[in-house]
C-alpha cells in the first residue's frame, strides 16, 4: 500500500473548503492557536485523553500536554480534565419509542448552582444526582470559546470525548428539532486530536462537521491534528511508539518540564 503525507488545516478556510485541504500540524499551528485563543474573553479547554493514575505522576497524554502549554500562554483559559469527572453515559432519550425526549423542558436540571443559566436539560443529570456534566456545561455557557483535546482510539476520538459529546446532545436538540434558541451560537469551537498513525486527519474533519451541526461557531484555525508517523496501522512498530513522545516534543518545541 503506498504511503501518503497526511495534511492539516488551512488558515482562513471555511469547512467546505477545508474538507479536502488539510496540512500537517506543527509548531506554527500551535502558535496560531494560541494567538487565536488570546482574542476571546473566556476560553474553556476540555482535555479528554487519559492514563492510569500512577502513570500520570510522570507523564501526561500528548493532547493534554498541548492543552497545558496553550493554557500557560493565556490569561483567559480554564482547563477541565474530562476523565476526572463523574459523567454518566448518554441514555439515548433522543430516539425513544415514545419519541424524541432529549433536551425537553421537563429535563431541566433544577439547581441554580449547577445550572445558573437554566440551559442544562439532560435526563441523565436528573436520574444520577452525582453526575458531573453540569461542571462542563456551567463553564461552557460562561465561555465564548471551547476547545476539545482528544486522542485517537480505533479510528475514532477516544471514549471520554465521545461520551461527553453524546451527553451534550440536548444542546443541539433544543433547536433541532425542538425549534428553540441555539444557546451556543455565539460560542466558538475548536478541536485537536493526537494519534500514532493514519486516522487523526479524518477524525478532525468529522468533528468539525459535528460541531458545526451541533450549533457552535466553528473556527477552522482552531482545528488540527498531530500524528507520530505517516504510516498505516499494519506498518506500526514498537520503536515507533517509543519515539512518539520525543518526536512530539520536537515538533511542537515543547520541553517536558513545561508540560
Amino acid at each position: 500500500m503506498p504511503k501518503r503525507r497526511l495534511q492539516g488545516l488551512t488558515p482562513g478556510s471555511t469547512f467546505s473548503q477545508i474538507h479536502n485541504s488539510m496540512k500537517e500540524s506543527n509548531y506554527k499551528d500551535l502558535a496560531k492557536i494560541i494567538d487565536r485563543l488570546s482574542r476571546f474573553n473566556r476560553v474553556l479547554l476540555l482535555t479528554c485523553s487519559n492514563r492510569y493514575g500512577p502513570i500520570l505522576r510522570t507523564q501526561d497524554p500528548k493532547s493534554t500536554i498541548l492543552a497545558k502549554v496553550i493554557a500557560s500562554e493565556l490569561d483567559n483559559a480554564t482547563i477541565m480534565n474530562v476523565p476526572d469527572l463523574n459523567i454518566y453515559p448518554c441514555e439515548g432519550n433522543v430516539s425513544r419509542e415514545d419519541g424524541n425526549k432529549c433536551g425537553v423542558r421537563q429535563a431541566m436540571l433544577m439547581d441554580p448552582e449547577k445550572n445558573p443559566t437554566g440551559y442544562h436539560r439532560c435526563w441523565a443529570s436528573i436520574h444520577n444526582p452525582d453526575d458531573e456534566l453540569w461542571r462542563v456545561s456551567k463553564e461552557l455557557f460562561a465561555s465564548d470559546c471551547v476547545m476539545f483535546f482528544a486522542s485517537t482510539r480505533w479510528g475514532q476520538a477516544n471514549m471520554y470525548y465521545q461520551k461527553l459529546i453524546e451527553r451534550l446532545n440536548w444542546i443541539n436538540n433544543r433547536f433541532v428539532p425542538l425549534g428553540e434558541d441555539n444557546v451556543i451560537r455565539d460560542i466558538t469551537s475548536g478541536f485537536f486530536i493526537v494519534g500514532q498513525h493514519a486516522g487523526p486527519e479524518a477524525i478532525c474533519k468529522n468533528q468539525m462537521e459535528v460541531h458545526e451541526y451541533f450549533g457552535f461557531k466553528i473556527d477552522p484555525d482552531l482545528y488540527g491534528f498531530w500524528q507520530a508517523e505517516n504510516i498505516y496501522f499494519e506498518e506500526e512498530t514498537l520503536k515507533g511508539y517509543l519515539e512518539s513522545y520525543p518526536r512530539f516534543y520536537r515538533d511542537f518545541r515543547i520541553t517536558k518540564n513545561k508540560a
